[in-house]
C-alpha cells in the first residue's frame, strides 16, 4: 500500500482543490473583485456567504489526541491537515455534522470544520470553507449535541442543557447560551422547529415536545421506558427504550410517536443504548452487550442482533450495505445484515484494542488507530479493501467526520 503525502497547514490558510474548480481562501485583488461582483449579482439558490458549493460531500475528520490534546482536521479531499488550538485533557469529541465539540474538565471547546451539507428533502447542497477555532462553552461537559438550523443543544450529564443560536456559531462566536428549564438528564433534539425532551414520570418515561423557548407544548402519549440513546434520521428522531425504540415523526406542528419493539425479552446489559449510522440513513447500528450488535432498520420497523464476539465499535451505511464491526482482536468484519453471516475480514488494529471509532460515508468508512498514529480508509463496498492509510503525527484517540 503506497502512503500518499499529507501536507499540513494552519488554521484558516489556502486550500485549492484543483480537482473540482474549487478555491477556498486567497485570491488576488483582481480575482476576490470580480467573484464578490458575480456573488453580489447573481446570488443562487443554496448561497451561503464565505462558503463554496461543492457537487459532492466535502467530508473532513476531526481528531483528538487524549494524552497531549493536540487538536487537527484532516481534509479527506486534498489531504491537508490543520493544527487548531488544543488543550489538556481532552476526554471526548462530538459533532453535529458541521462543528466538532472537544470535551475536557474545564468544559467544551468548538471548532468550526468548514464542512458541511444542507439537505432539503428531494436535494442536497454541499458547502465548504475556512476552518477555524470558534472557542468555549464554559462550564458545560457535552454529553449531548443536536442541532438543526437554527438551534444547537448541548446537555451535559448533570442535566443542564444550554440553547445556543446556531447562526452566530456560523459566524464564528460562542454565543451566550439560555438555559431549558425541567429538561432532565438525556438529550434534547430539535426537530421541526420544536425541541424534544425526555421526561420521566410516574414510573416511566415519555417525550415532550417544546417550542424554542422551552415552552411545553404536547407531550406524547407512547411511552418509552428507561429512554437512553438517541438518533435523527430522514424518518424522524429514534429513542432507545428498554422494550426497543421509539420513533417520533412530525409535520406542520403535529407530532406522533411510534415504538418498535425488539420482539422479545432484552437483558439490560443488551439494550441498543448507543446509536451509530451514516448521515441521511434510517438504518442504526448499536453495541448489544458484550458479544453483538443490534441493527434498526427504521424504514421497516424491524431488529436484527447479530453474533459478532467482542467488539469495540460498530457502524454501517444502511441501505444494502454490511454491518461493520471491529473486534478486540483488531479485525474489522463486515456482515451481511440480512443472513447475519461475515462476508469479508480484515485485520487492522492490534489485538487487545479498547477502543475506536467507525465513521461511514456513503462510499467509505475510516477507522482511528491512536497506537499506531494513522487512520485507515476502507471500501466496505470492496471486501473491505485498505483504500488509503493517512499516517500521523500525533495519536488519534477520538474521531468524528463533519461535511454530512
Amino acid at each position: 500500500m503506497t502512503l500518499r503525502k499529507i501536507r499540513t497547514v494552519t488554521a484558516l490558510s489556502c486550500a485549492a482543490v484543483v480537482g473540482s474548480g474549487l478555491l477556498v481562501g486567497c485570491q488576488s485583488g483582481s480575482d476576490a473583485k470580480a467573484s464578490s461582483k458575480a456573488s453580489a449579482s447573481a446570488k443562487l439558490h443554496g448561497y451561503v456567504e464565505g462558503a463554496e458549493e461543492a457537487s459532492e460531500q466535502q467530508a473532513r475528520l476531526v481528531l483528538a489526541d487524549a494524552g497531549t490534546g493536540a487538536v487537527k482536521v484532516l481534509d479527506l479531499i486534498t489531504e491537508d491537515i490543520t493544527s487548531l488550538k488544543g488543550g489538556d485533557d481532552v476526554q471526548d469529541l462530538r459533532t453535529d455534522g458541521r462543528f466538532a465539540y472537544l470535551s475536557a474538565a474545564g468544559g467544551t471547546h468548538v471548532v468550526d470544520t468548514g464542512a458541511w451539507t444542507v439537505d432539503h428533502g428531494d436535494h442536497v447542497h454541499y458547502y465548504r470553507a475556512a476552518i477555524r477555532d470558534v472557542g468555549p462553552i464554559t462550564g458545560t461537559d457535552a454529553a449531548y449535541i443536536h442541532s438543526d438550523q437554527a438551534v444547537t443543544a448541548v446537555s451535559s450529564s448533570q442535566g443542564v442543557t444550554q440553547l445556543l443560536d446556531r447562526r452566530k456559531l456560523e459566524d464564528g462566536t460562542v454565543p451566550r447560551g439560555s438555559a431549558l428549564i425541567g429538561a432532565g438528564s438525556g438529550a434534547i433534539v430539535p426537530y421541526q422547529e420544536h425541541l424534544l425532551v425526555t421526561a420521566a414520570g410516574a414510573g416511566k418515561s415519555t417525550v415532550e415536545v417544546r417550542d424554542r423557548e422551552g415552552a411545553r407544548v404536547t407531550s406524547l402519549k407512547e411511552p418509552c421506558a428507561q429512554v437512553r440513546g438517541e438518533a435523527v434520521t430522514r424518518r424522524g428522531v429514534v429513542f432507545g427504550c428498554a422494550d426497543g425504540a421509539l420513533l417520533v415523526s412530525g409535520d406542520k406542528g403535529t407530532f406522533d410517536a411510534e415504538k418498535i419493539p425488539y420482539g422479545t425479552a432484552v437483558k439490560t446489559s443488551d439494550r441498543a443504548v448507543d446509536f451509530h449510522h451514516r448521515a441521511g440513513s434510517t438504518t442504526l447500528a448499536a453495541r448489544s452487550g458484550d458479544d453483538a450488535v443490534w441493527v434498526l432498520d427504521v424504514t421497516d420497523r424491524a431488529w436484527t442482533r447479530i453474533a459478532t464476539g467482542p467488539v469495540v465499535a460498530a457502524n454501517t451505511a444502511g441501505e444494502g450495505s454490511p454491518l461493520l464491526a471491529l473486534g478486540k482482536d483488531g479485525v474489522l468484519t463486515a456482515y451481511d445484515i440480512a443472513t447475519k453471516k461475515s462476508v469479508a475480514r480484515k485485520e487492522l488494529l492490534p489485538k487487545g484494542a479498547e477502543s475506536a471509532a467507525i465513521e461511514v460515508d456513503t462510499t467509505r468508512a475510516y477507522v482511528n488507530d491512536a497506537a499506531a498514529r494513522k487512520v485507515y480508509e476502507i471500501d466496505y463496498d470492496d471486501r473491505l479493501r485498505l483504500a488509503r492509510t493517512f499516517p500521523l503525527d500525533f495519536a488519534p484517540t477520538y474521531m468524528v467526520e463533519t461535511g454530512r
